[in-house]
């Protein structure tokens, strides 16, 4: 059997323990702990030590001003009540419709643990959760609050963290402090950041308008006419019958794909209109509905190229937090001595063939599969319509430059390069 490739911000390290987020007795158990540990953001950025360049990894203790009254989860009408008995239903499972939705993300289970517990286990939730051996994390949008940054800055400045003498708390920009930071942390980062992102963009139920709340720990949306103590309607939301009446976390497929030639030794690279200088990289797009992900890597091959492509392969896949998508890697087949056209969609500024060993070269550069700080500034300047200053600019760079191995863009790339696709030559 083949080795699985597991790709920055994949990887999955936590046990979701999803048959327990319907329980508000294991969440609020379970947020008590000493050892939860809670990672912030703020409109997607997340909180870290920028000093040492590591996530702030807070407990409830220190986020506890930002919680509201308890309890937390399965909320009744009116602040600091449980839901009563007979208000207990599948749109009452672990409600939390009073304050800023936080999101439980899993359980970090110790390798010398037994695993968690079932949910049958959880009549009595504060004596079993003594027996989860592992750390529980949470997480929570900032931006739900309002607060102003000197707010902010002032709450910061309270956590034990920020007593460290050597620490520097900011929220900080998400896509390169993300993709730089150890496997793990990456991969509770990307699941974090999009699943407060997914609460916080959908605030207003689809069928009707009315506010939405969150239920199962930050994993399901329903509409607020389903509160039991809701006023009765003349005209029911759409959403309230049927398998309608709950939004649950989205994930968007991105087919990203690399061409090669027939004869083995080339591949089709595209560059961006979004990109500074001369930076190339996978030709990607969304997959739309009614395709599989063949049809998808043809037609996207196609519309940004003018390209015919076959014998589609898969590679790896990538969560990609930037908010909710998940790349799905393959290279394809294609005729080089055919024109290229970037005409048809008009998405891409340039897209050309490469040989190995000028790829090679460039990645070979020390400046040749980076993405720095100067490039995401003006990278964000192009999207503003801004031009670009003198100082972000790099010096010294390869006639052209790749993605990192950090984005599986870069993988796809280096595993061509390197022969590990088993893909190379003619068919």
């Amino acid at each position: 059997m083949a080795e699985q490739h597991v790709n920055c911000m994949g990887g999955s390290p936590l046990n979701r323990l999803s048959w327990l987020r319907s329980s508000h007795e294991f969440l609020n158990a379970i947020v008590g702990l000493p050892t939860t540990r809670w990672i912030l953001f703020n409109n997607g950025s997340p909180l870290a030590d920028a000093k040492r360049s590591r996530v702030a990894y807070l407990s409830t203790k220190d986020v506890k001003p930002l919680l509201g009254p308890t309890p937390y989860f399965g909320q009744g009408q009116h602040e600091g009540k449980l839901l009563l008995p007979d208000q207990k239903n599948n749109h009452t499972e672990a409600a939390r419709h009073l304050n800023a939705p936080i999101v439980f993300l899993g359980l970090h289970e110790n390798t010398a643990g037994h695993g968690a517990l079932p949910s049958s286990d959880f009549a009595d939730a504060e004596a079993a959760v003594q027996h989860i051996d592992g750390v529980p994390y949470f997480s929570l949008d900032v931006a739900h609050l309002n607060k102003t940054s000197d707010e902010l800055d002032a709450f910061v400045k309270t956590t034990d963290l920020a007593k460290d003498d050597e620490a520097k708390l900011r929220f900080v920009e998400p896509r390169g402090f993300i993709m730089g930071s150890d496997a793990f942390a990456a991969a509770v980062l990307a699941l974090g950041r999009s699943m407060v992102d997914w609460n916080y963009r959908n605030k207003f139920c689809a069928g009707c308008g009315s506010p939405a709340y969150s239920l199962w720990g930050g994993w399901k949306l329903s509409c607020s006419s389903s509160l039991p103590w809701a006023a009765p309607r003349e005209k029911p939301c759409p959403t309230a019958k049927g398998l309608n009446n709950f939004m649950h976390p989205r994930t968007d497929p991105v087919v990203i794909m690399i061409a090669i030639d027939e004869t083995g030794d080339k591949i089709l690279l595209g560059r961006g209109k979004k990109y500074p200088g001369a930076f190339y990289s996978a030709l990607a797009g969304f997959m739309e509905p009614g395709e599989t992900f063949e049809d998808s890597v043809i037609r996207e091959m196609w519309e940004e190229a003018g390209v015919k492509v076959w014998d589609v392969k898969y590679h790896s896949g990538q969560p990609w937090p930037f908010p909710a998508n998940l790349m799905v890697g393959f290279y394809a087949r294609a005729d080089a001595s055919q024109p290229i056209r970037v005409d048809l969609d008009n998405e891409l500024e340039d897209a050309r063939w490469y040989t190995r060993e000028e790829v090679r070269a460039v990645l070979s550069h020390p400046l040749g599969a980076t993405f720095t700080n100067r490039d995401q500034k003006a990278m964000t300047a192009i999207a503003a319509g801004e031009e670009i200053s003198k100082e972000l600019v790099e010096e010294d760079l390869p006639p052209f430059r790749l993605p990192p191995t950090t984005a599986i863009a870069g993988v796809l790339i280096r595993d061509w390069v390197e022969g590990r696709i088993g893909y190379t030559a003619k068919l």
